[in-house]
């Protein structure tokens, strides 16, 4: 799933995660990924952190309070790079950071290391 205000930002992920061969599902905000995640139960978000109505720290907090969706790993997505930044990532849960603008290469690796059942 990939969770973010920006049009670009979604379609790029989607075409990157598509031609890899995933199954992608997008939300425009917090709300709307919250709707779908308790529907689709994706095995990976990946959450913008400025967005409006319910920002990406909420977003993730309400992710890892929820029992049924607490294992499931959150990479938050920011165009900002700072400790701050991540340190707060961490202390609503989330699993990993992306800075903005991804690459598919990163976008990929993430996937690779969050996604996919350990062999």
């Amino acid at each position: 799933m990939v969770v973010d205000d920006s049009n670009t930002i979604r379609r790029s992920a989607e075409i990157f995660l598509v031609q890899a061969g995933c199954q992608v599902l997008l939300a425009e905000d917090g709300f709307d990924a919250l709707a779908k995640i308790a529907d689709h139960q994706p095995a990976v978000i990946f959450c913008d952190i400025l967005m409006p109505r319910l920002d990406g720290y909420q977003t993730c907090a309400l992710i890892k309070k929820n029992q049924r969706f607490r294992a499931t790993p959150v990479i938050m997505l920011s165009s900002k790079d700072g400790l701050f930044d991540r340190a707060r990532g961490r202390m609503v849960g989330s699993d990993h950071y992306l800075t903005k603008p991804f690459t598919k290469e990163s976008l990929l690796k993430a996937v690779a290391a969050y996604a996919l059942p350990a062999s």
